[in-house]
């Protein structure tokens, strides 16, 4: 059985088990790497992904989930070769340290900014608030995704 879905905006068939969790299908069969493994239960946030807009766990999300529906990995947050405003911001906050969590965060916060353009910092913490990260960067975080809310917003 062929699963076909959209990941990034192009279509993919994959021959893979209709059981395998989507995050072997992204980094091994697609090679998109930004996507983490983390603690493979869906808890800690580093293999997040958008899934029609959601963001989705995808180290327990059996392939044929997906069948037919949009995947966004962060490499596809950006357009035309051009990063993300999120992922801007981050940079410029210089909030990634080991950068294991980033991923899963960029696709969450590009989530929230979608559905609320100037989320306050309650918000913010809210969207983030399943994505574990040892680092201590958590604040940084905050003020890049309120940061990039806010360019946006002028850019507007």
């Amino acid at each position: 059985m062929s699963v076909r879905l959209r990941v990034n905006g192009a279509v993919f068939d994959s021959d893979a088990e209709p059981a395998t969790p989507l995050i072997y299908v992204l980094r091994n069969d697609l090679g998109l790497k930004g996507t983490r493994f983390g603690c493979g239960t869906g808890l800690c946030g580093a293999c997040f992904v958008l899934v029609d807009g959601h963001p989705t766990a995808s180290c327990d999300l059996p392939l044929w989930s997906v069948d037919g529906r949009s995947v966004v990995t962060v490499e596809g947050l950006g357009e035309g070769g051009a990063p993300h405003p999120l992922q801007r911001a981050f940079l410029a906050e210089q909030a990634g340290q080991c950068g294991y969590c980033l991923s899963g965060m960029l696709v969450s916060a590009a989530a929230l900014l979608e559905r609320q353009p100037e989320p306050d910092e309650s918000d913010v913490r809210e969207a983030l608030d399943r994505h574990l990260c040892r680092c201590g960067v958590q604040n940084r975080v905050v003020r890049a995704v309120l940061g990039a809310a806010a360019a946006k917003a002028v850019g507007s």
